[in-house]
C-alpha cells in the first residue's frame, strides 16, 4: 500500500500527523499515537495492522450540551 493511501484514510477517520520522527511519522487522534513508516511502500500486513489498531481507538467527540439559563 501506498504510504499516501494510508495517510489519507487517517485523515478521513479523523486523525492527523502529529510530528515527523527519524524513520517515522507519528499520527495521533487526541488521545491515541501511531507510528507509521516513512516509506514510498508499506508491507500490506503492516498496513492492515496499522488499520486495525486505529479503527479500534476511534476519535473522541466531545458533545457540547445547551446550558439552562435562568434556572436556580
Amino acid at each position: 500500500m501506498k504510504r499516501k493511501d494510508l495517510e489519507s484514510e487517517l485523515s478521513q477517520l479523523g486523525w492527523w500527523l502529529k510530528r515527523e520522527g527519524g524513520k517515522h511519522s507519528v499520527w495521533t487522534n487526541g488521545v491515541k499515537t501511531q507510528m507509521i513508516p516513512r516509506h514510498k511502500e508499506i508491507n500490506e500486513f503492516t498496513a492492515k495492522g496499522i488499520m486495525k489498531s486505529v479503527k479500534m481507538n476511534p476519535v473522541a467527540k466531545v458533545i457540547l450540551l445547551p446550558t439552562e439559563k435562568g434556572k436556580k
